[in-house]
């Protein structure tokens, strides 16, 4: 791909210490991530999902089930003890403020906490909340100078929702994971525990090419 190409992609930002990592349900990610992080000590692990201690109100009963619980205690023992744990949807004032690596997990989870904060009844302001605090995002993934590997999730793979809220999700998180793709330095896609390197493929235009005219 060339230089010209690639600036039209990413609008001229790019942030040169991030590596996406996405792909399906139980496919491996988060375990990828955390390798790709696993000879640093002073590593921010930043869960943005519901803590399983308080879940909180706005959240659906069963987040602290035992199941919930289960998978939250399998990802914090994988974890080396000298990494920090944040829960938090901060991720860019976090990477404001961060002095060593940072694995962010995931985008799925963080993207829902935006829109249960502006709520599900407007489906309109939730996705101009969504899209302003993306913007907040990958401008926060262009300014970092440590290293960050960002999680996300591939939902778009399968049926299209029956709902306007899952349609909504489904479309965001697709647009997030494209633009965050689109500037990250390296993005792994794994699938049933497979590793594919996407560096070298090429980035899908922002904008539609100018058509050339009929002689």
């Amino acid at each position: 791909m060339s230089d010209e190409r690639e600036h039209q992609a990413t609008g001229g930002s790019r942030a040169a210490t991030t590596t996406l990592v996405t792909g399906p349900v139980r496919s491996g990610k988060s375990r990828n991530a955390e390798d790709l992080l696993s000879r640093h000590s002073g590593v921010t692990y930043v869960a943005t999902g519901p803590s399983v201690d308080d879940p909180g109100p706005a959240l659906p009963a069963d987040v602290g089930d035992a199941e919930w619980r289960r998978r939250v205690e399998g990802h914090r023992e994988r974890r080396p003890s000298s990494w920090r744990t944040l829960e938090t949807t901060d991720v860019a004032g976090v990477l404001a403020t961060a002095k060593g690596p940072v694995l962010v997990d995931c985008l799925g989870t963080w993207l829902t906490a935006v829109v249960d904060a502006t709520g599900w009844d407007d489906l309109e302001a939730a996705a101009a909340a969504v899209r302003r605090e993306s913007d907040r995002l990958v401008e926060s993934l262009c300014r970092a100078t440590v290293p960050v590997v960002v999680v996300t999730n591939e939902v778009g793979w399968s049926l299209v929702p029956m709902t306007a809220s899952g349609r909504l999700f489904q479309d965001e998180l697709g647009r997030l994971n494209a633009r965050v793709s689109a500037v990250a330095r390296h993005v792994h896609l794994v699938v049933a525990g497979r590793v594919l390197d996407l560096d070298d493929a090429p980035v899908v235009p922002r904008d539609p090419r100018p058509r050339t005219p009929d002689a």
